[in-house]
């Protein structure tokens, strides 16, 4: 009996064996091929290099030389949506083999556009611990089919050019210059703390911030890392820094700002790009050693210069040869050219001399915006070479905000706004200008006045003399509702139609002017009112030009495009156009009131209030232009004028301008 059982023991023993050897038959060629592929698409070379490839493939090729090699050709091609395919129409009896070749097809996308290959895979049967399996006869070829042993891959980066800026005359306001690209190679300049102070001082930036640039992710020991630009003139400077070890100089491109701080707020500059920028550009191509807009112009243009960089993937061959195998052509940025007259721009900012301020000037007829000034201002070119942060530190804690961009923002107007009110009582037919208002003394309803002329005043009058209780007075009759719909015909409450984002004007905090106090002060420019001296020049341009005010425009392309029309009749505009004269020949102007301009315009002090009854800090405008050569009307505000003569200082600006332009050859 037990002999029996032993018997049967040993025969289900046996079944077992012979049923678990038919169950792991050997792959076919096909199915081994399919499972290798899947693994390739998944880039995971680990598994590939140690359960798939032939023993003589491993002896040839180590592994690192296998997993390492295929890992970082495919980050620094920046190799992606990878589709390797097998290309079998059916499978065959491969029993008595034992080398087959099957063929497949290999598609990636890289820098430098799209590769794609077939070959031949050829697999080996091949026994390892018992058992027989099929395994890829790996090469380099099967990386790029010209990629022999000893092969080297290059990538060339082609660079392209961002677009440029451009003044109307074709002056150059941003452009591609030459200067020198100052880095480090860490494995040569290594860690000496005297080195690295030393590079530090010389090129004027932080221990740290070198530092943090050697550590950046895709830093090798052997790779460049940039650090900061040098102008190409500054050959001094480029022989100090090279005399430091692992110090390195690439000739390179960079952007240049010919019109420096004049310029800064309205164009812009470029920078490295920044981690956080980097997340959201990466899909459209932007890498970390890309520029981009970081202000102005430069910003919010970026799509439009942005270049894009060509690349060409090589393989260098031992014997010399060179095998191009991808290639992109580089893309050039879309050049930009503005209404902008940069050598107006630099002399009026030249005349505000670095006191804080804002001038907009803009042609009447067409809305053509010639300068737009923010003052003080920094050098954009600090910024694109590298600025230190000592010196960086420096404009951030400078009391006049060097770094505030002034022409975007929104003031109140003071008496500039009073040929405003006197077109709106224009408008709602509340305005005799012949009328005379018999107003005593200094003060109606805590309304003030600089002085009693001793008659009374009609609006030539009170054009002249700046009369606040004339113009509260007149907007008390226009009354509250009629005088916002009024403001809103200049475009008061609305967004400022510009190319470039400038804070819309406003009538009130509220958007009404449901209070008397409130109401009577908006009258002669103070209240709530804001506006920007851009939509100051506009509305000035609008009385000149008769009633019609032109959308103000800021790129060469665009043509003239009425803003607002019929705000007043050509009857009324003249009636301003010489009340505006007036101001300047004998009234609060007179300082502009040469022979060789008839200088036109409104002069406004807006004093500041924290509190009523209080003194507070003062602003100094103007608005005008010059009768004899209307070709542009200037909008000027000084901030902190108090003790200075208050609106003096901006109609001497406007007289400087007008004279030293009307002398300039070129124009």
């Amino acid at each position: 009996m037990k002999r029996s059982h032993f018997i049967i023991g040993s025969l289900l023993l046996l079944f077992n064996i012979l049923f678990l050897s038919a169950c792991e038959k050997t792959p076919t060629p096909e199915e081994r091929l399919k499972e290798y592929i899947k693994l390739w698409n998944k880039q995971d070379f680990q598994t590939l290099y140690q359960d798939y490839v032939t023993s003589k493939a491993k002896k040839e090729f180590k592994k690192k030389g296998f997993v390492d090699r295929y890992h970082t050709i495919y980050q620094d091609l920046n190799v992606h949506d990878l589709q390797v395919k097998a290309e079998i129409k059916e499978e065959k009896d491969w029993k008595k083999s034992e080398k087959v070749e099957l063929p497949i097809q290999v598609k990636m996308k890289t820098v430098a556009g799209e590769i794609q290959f077939r070959k031949k895979a050829v697999l080996k049967l091949e026994e390892r611990d018992g058992k027989t399996n099929w395994y890829l006869d790996w090469n380099t070829t099967y990386i790029f089919p010209d990629l022999e042993n000893g092969d080297k891959i290059r990538l060339k980066t082609v660079e392209g050019k961002r677009g440029e800026i451009f003044d109307q005359l074709g002056n150059s306001l941003a452009i591609n210059s030459k200067g020198y690209e100052i880095g480090v190679i860490p494995e040569k300049f290594g860690e000496d703390p005297g080195r690295l102070a030393l590079l530090s001082q010389q090129l004027g930036i932080s221990t740290e911030f070198i530092k943090s640039q050697m550590n950046q992710a895709w830093v090798q020991p052997q790779y460049f890392v940039p650090l900061k630009t040098i102008p190409f003139e500054n050959q001094t400077k480029l022989n100090q820094l090279l005399a430091i070890e692992g110090v390195q100089a690439n000739s390179k491109e960079i952007r240049e700002y010919p019109y420096h701080e004049s310029a800064a707020h309205l164009v812009g500059y470029v920078g490295k790009v920044s981690g956080e920028e980097l997340k959201k550009l990466k899909k459209k191509g932007y890498t970390e050693k890309d520029f981009v807009g970081k202000r102005g112009l430069e910003q919010l243009l970026e799509e439009q210069l942005h270049e894009e960089d060509g690349s060409q993937i090589m393989i260098e061959k031992v014997e010399g040869d060179t095998v191009v195998i991808a290639k992109k052509q580089p893309k050039d940025g879309k050049s930009v050219k503005l209404t902008i007259n940069a050598e107006l721009q630099k002399l009026i900012y030249d005349h505000m001399k670095g006191k804080p301020g804002s001038v907009a000037a803009v042609d009447p007829k067409t809305g053509n915006t010639m300068a737009l000034v923010s003052s003080p201002a920094f050098d954009p070119n600090e910024f694109v070479h590298g600025i230190g942060e000592s010196r960086y530190n420096q404009l951030e804690k400078d009391p006049n905000k060097p770094m505030l961009n002034r022409f975007a923002a929104t003031y109140a107007p003071g008496s500039t706004m009073k040929t405003i009110t006197a077109s709106v009582g224009f408008q709602t037919g509340k305005l005799d200008p012949d009328k005379k208002r018999n107003i005593k003394g200094l003060k109606w309803n805590q309304v003030t006045r600089v002085s009693d002329i001793g008659k009374p005043v009609d609006l030539h009058d009170a054009m002249r003399y700046s009369d606040n209780i004339y113009f509260a007075q007149l907007a008390n009759e226009i009354g509250g509702e009629d005088m916002v719909k009024g403001l809103k015909k200049f475009g008061f409450s609305e967004k400022f139609p510009y190319s470039y984002p400038i804070r819309a004007s406003q009538v009130s905090n509220s958007g009404k002017l449901d209070k008397e106090s409130l109401l009577l002060d908006s009258g002669y420019g103070q209240g709530e009112v804001l506006m920007s001296m851009l939509h100051l020049a506009s509305i000035y341009g609008g009385v000149i030009n008769d009633g019609t005010m032109m959308k103000p425009l800021l790129f060469a392309e665009d043509k003239p495009e009425v803003w607002k029309k019929d705000l007043i009749t050509q009857k009324q505009a003249d009636i301003l156009k010489k009340d505006l004269r007036a101001v300047v020949e004998k009234g609060t102007a007179k300082i502009g009131n040469v022979p060789q301009l008839k200088l036109a315009g409104k002069t406004g002090t807006a004093e500041l209030k924290l509190a009523q009854g209080s003194k507070g800090k003062e602003n100094g405008l103007f608005a005008g232009y010059d009768q004899n050569n209307p070709n542009f009307v200037l909008a000027i505000l000084f901030e902190g004028v108090q003790g200075q003569g208050g609106s003096n200082g901006a109609v001497e600006l406007a007289k400087n301008v007008y004279l030293q332009w009307k002398s300039t050859p070129q124009i």
